[in-house]
């Protein structure tokens, strides 16, 4: 299995932009508060690197996204379990790769999610998540003229998926999201996202 030092070198070959930097390191850490909390625990890792990689070939190859990735990958010799679970997320949109495993639904549930969340996040006086509540998300989700590049139906479609309501899958993305802010803000500093 790769490596977070090699995954965050191969994302980094791929992608250079701040904001696709950010993303990735938020669903990471999303990803890794959900393997701890659905009982996954000892899968952290591998939920992780997930989360980092799923978006690998999206700013070099928007046209072949989840489809370029999963080239990229077989060329680097990367386990097909990973190829299958980012690509996944691509579900309906780019490929028909469907979500099986409980970690691939969670990723196709909260990639869209995170990037609505983390705009809500930047109106917010504070820049945070960490007082944000799920009404405000909510009501944000209804306004499809806010971040609108969110795909809502997406995000309905992955809340299905896991068999949770819309209000829970925001609740738990939120809670996931706080855990690891100050340190994806301090990462993110580095780069100057």
């Amino acid at each position: 299995m790769i490596t977070r030092e090699e995954a965050w070198k191969l994302l980094t070959e791929f992608n250079k932009d701040p904001f696709h930097l950010r993303h990735a390191l938020t669903v990471e850490g999303a990803m890794r508060h959900f393997a701890r909390t659905l009982g996954y625990a000892e899968e952290e890792d591998f939920w992780g690197l997930v989360g980092l990689l799923h978006d690998l070939d999206f700013e070099q190859y928007p046209d072949q996204h989840c489809t370029k990735s999963q080239e990229i990958m077989r060329e680097r010799g990367l386990d097909e379990r990973l190829i299958h679970a980012t690509a996944s997320h691509g579900y309906g949109i780019t490929v028909d790769i469907k979500p099986e495993h409980e970690m691939e639904k969670v990723l196709f549930a909260c990639d869209e999610l995170t990037g609505l969340i983390g705009a809500c996040a930047l109106v917010r006086p504070s820049k945070s998540v960490q007082d944000m509540e799920m009404k405000s998300v909510k009501k944000k989700f209804k306004d499809h003229r806010f971040a609108a590049g969110c795909h809502r139906e997406v995000i309905q479609q992955g809340a299905d998926m896991l068999g949770w309501t819309l209000e829970d899958l925001i609740t738990k993305t939120i809670e996931a999201m706080r855990v690891d802010e100050a340190k994806i803000n301090e990462a993110c500093a580095t780069f100057g996202a």
